[in-house]
């Protein structure tokens, strides 16, 4: 495992996460790049986060998580940043956005999901489910 630093774009919040293999998952349908942790591999070492959570069967079409428990998205109170989410749905897990991380950008991405919900000029750039990661 290896602990990667990240930041928001107004240097307000700071925070470490520990990965093991430093890929990106994709996400289709929202254009993401994340990786799943376990909670405690993920610290925030700098300022504090906001919150908002809406369930994961929501209307809106930006919202297109299926299994109808909440998640929880946190976000940096001055700049909105958004370095995790927690869906409930994984239990003690959090979805990190890989993109904020240092040395993220030469990252491969591994796999996308929610393929099914991707734009329609998006490329497929990796093995591809159409819904959630497997388990």
């Amino acid at each position: 495992m290896t602990t990667y630093n990240g930041h928001c774009h107004c240097g307000q919040t700071e925070w470490t996460v520990k990965i093991g293999e430093p890929a990106h998952l994709l996400s289709g349908g929202e254009c993401t790049l994340n990786t799943i942790v376990p909670k405690d591999d993920f610290k925030i070492t700098k300022g504090d986060l906001k919150i908002y959570t809406y369930q994961g069967d929501s209307v809106s079409p930006l919202n297109r998580g299926t299994s109808g428990n909440p998640v929880h998205c946190y976000y940096c109170s001055n700049c909105t940043s958004s370095p995790y989410h927690h869906q409930t749905v994984l239990g003690d897990k959090y979805v990190v956005r890989t993109g904020m991380l240092e040395g993220a950008k030469d990252w491969k991405v591994a796999l996308e999901i929610f393929g099914k919900d991707r734009l329609g000029w998006a490329p497929e750039v990796a093995k591809t489910v159409e819904g959630p990661p497997p388990s």
